[in-house]
């Protein structure tokens, strides 16, 4: 491997075709990314759901992390969620099905992390103070709050998730 590939995301330089003011925020969700996809390469089915001492499972992680970055973007978007949205987050770590192996839930992760950083590619800086409302409250952020907030809120879930597969692992 190279030693550019070794860096982490944000080291490597810019990435092509987004706003200046979004690149830690695209750089954040591609880091994530590499990190949940490693972490998670080979990791056992039979753990997927189980939630030591406690803590989520790493299902509902990658549940939780596809979700979020999800909404937010709606949010962003200056829309409110949908019905499947909705639905969606309260199944959340709650009803694993057979489909949502490691491997199913890793895909659909990385694919919303690839449309993620594909929409902020077409992001007008001029946008991102515009205020946006959260939930049904309509709690008031901002474009580049909500994106901001989405980075973070998906850094803090993989670590949890890290943590959490490596009790698991033993």
């Amino acid at each position: 491997m190279s030693e550019q590939h070794q860096r982490e995301v944000w080291l490597r330089g810019p990435l092509p075709g987004i706003p200046p003011l979004l690149q830690p925020v695209a750089h954040a969700l591609l880091q994530a990314k590499e990190e949940v996809n490693r972490l998670m390469a080979e990791f056992p089915e039979i753990y997927l759901w189980i939630k030591p001492v406690g803590l989520a499972s790493p299902g509902f992680h990658l549940q939780h992390m596809t979700g979020v970055i999800d909404r937010l973007f709606t949010y962003a978007n200056g829309e409110t969620l949908t019905a499947a949205q909705m639905e969606f987050l309260h199944s959340e770590g709650t009803s694993p099905q057979k489909q949502d192996s490691v491997a199913a839930l890793l895909d659909a992760f990385s694919a919303r992390v690839d449309e993620a950083v594909a929409k902020l590619s077409i992001v007008e800086e001029a946008t991102l103070s515009e205020v946006r409302g959260v939930g049904r409250a309509k709690i008031p952020s901002t474009v580049i709050g909500l994106y901001v907030h989405t980075a973070e809120h998906i850094m803090r879930h993989s670590g949890q998730l890290l943590v959490t597969a490596k009790i698991l692992r033993g």
